[in-house]
């Protein structure tokens, strides 16, 4: 059964809502995107103002294990479009890309506003209908729609929707979480949603904190747990983060809520062992000041240096135990930062209440797409690549469904 006679309706702008829209457009869907900002794809935009990364280029089973507890769910989904797929998928709206040394995978633009603008263009090209300032909020009680629009309520009655409403990180853009009081109302369940890929709080010296505040750890090394990442770290005001320190993260958060706080360990030299950054630092500062000899001597950059003194007491005298705190500085951690500062979100719409298809038990004929599903990854391509495929197999899910059942109201 086609569906070229249907009307679908979606629900949010972002990267999962538009690629659900184009493959139901492309499939000959009346394809109609709600979205409660001015325009679309905002957090996209925000995402490519430092280089949009795309994807991953790393293996399968890696590229999987990056979503943790829900790596199960998550496969199938990459499957559906992988991270090939994406790429193909990029340089189809004519965005050409390529892979960094870091794996990572970028359009050669490196900002997502030409790839936007392509897509929105191809969009518009499909017949897809985008509303703008039309904010969802929730059903009314014969089963429609209900909007807020600047001509007041609107209500609509698909044969389907997606919803692809984003988290709750930096809602300044459009994804506040606003969607959680109405699918709970309507019996689904939903995990509590908390922030993912955030920075955390540590109780800094006011020498840090003053001048040392925005600069980054480069080529550091931390580890929390059973768990080591290398990459780069940046102190702030508040505390710590950066790359490495947001691949930590879901960890650090959970074992702060259970216990209060978490202890991180920083290598700052990993590329040396400790005998041999000890060698280093046997031949004593001479009239160097401890700052300029630990750049000569040990190759650390003032802000590394600063942290050094972090730990109570003084430095450790005798250059075996100074190259032992070197490679194994432990910071305190005491908090995290909010959903507001956080690049991503956890929680949302529990997996277990949508099909394989992403369509709500709860609600037939409803698919969800996107970061409001509970699952969370660390930067590196892996959110971006994950929302994508979620759209499309949210679409698929749309198709499936539509062929076999009468449609109606959604």
């Amino acid at each position: 059964m086609s569906i070229a006679a249907k009307t679908i309706h979606i629900v949010g702008a972002g990267p999962a809502g538009l690629m659900a829209a184009e493959r139901l457009a492309q499939a000959g869907a009346k394809v109609t995107v709600h979205e409660r900002m001015p325009s679309p794809g905002r957090k996209l935009l925000m995402a490519g103002r430092g280089g949009l990364n795309l994807t991953h280029s790393e293996d399968q089973a890696a590229f999987e294990g990056r979503y943790g507890e829900a790596a199960g769910a998550v496969s199938p989904w990459l499957d559906a479009f992988s991270p090939d797929d994406l790429a193909a998928w990029a340089e189809g709206l004519g965005q050409a890309t390529f892979t960094g040394s870091s794996g990572r995978v970028f359009p050669r633009a490196m900002k997502a506003s030409p790839l936007l603008r392509a897509w929105l263009a191809r969009l518009n090209g499909l017949g897809v209908e985008l509303r703008t300032r039309s904010r969802w909020t929730g059903w009314s009680e014969d089963g429609a729609l209900r909007f807020e629009t600047a001509d007041g309520e609107r209500r609509e009655r698909p044969d389907a929707v997606v919803l692809a409403l984003g988290g709750a990180s930096w809602p300044k853009l459009g994804s506040d979480g606003g969607w959680v009081d109405p699918l709970e109302a309507a019996g689904v369940a939903v995990v509590p949603l908390r922030p993912s890929n955030m920075g955390f709080d540590v109780a800094w010296s006011e020498v840090v904190r003053s001048r040392f505040a925005g600069q980054p750890l480069k080529g550091v090394a931390l580890t929390f747990g059973d768990r080591t990442v290398r990459g780069e770290a940046v102190v702030t005001a508040y505390g710590l983060e950066g790359g490495a320190v947001y691949t930590l993260s879901a960890a650090l958060r959970e074992a702060i809520a259970a216990e209060g706080s978490a202890l991180l360990t920083i290598d700052l030299r990993p590329d040396l062992s400790i005998a041999a950054l000890a060698a280093r630092l046997e031949a004593g500062r001479g009239k160097d000041s401890t700052a300029n000899w630990l750049r000569k001597a040990g190759g650390l950059s003032p802000v590394a240096a600063a942290l050094l003194r972090e730990v109570p007491g003084e430095l450790p005298q005798g250059a075996d135990k100074l190259a032992r705190r070197i490679k194994a500085l432990r910071l305190k951690l005491t908090g995290i930062q909010g959903l507001e500062r956080a690049i991503s979100t956890a929680g949302g719409v529990a997996l277990d209440a949508v099909d394989a298809g992403l369509m709500l038990s709860a609600r037939p004929g409803v698919f969800v797409a996107g970061e409001m599903l509970d699952w969370e990854a660390p930067t590196g391509g892996y959110l971006l690549q994950a929302s994508m495929a979620s759209g499309v197999v949210a679409a698929q899910g749309v198709e499936r469904w539509l062929a076999g059942g009468e449609g109606g109201t959604a």
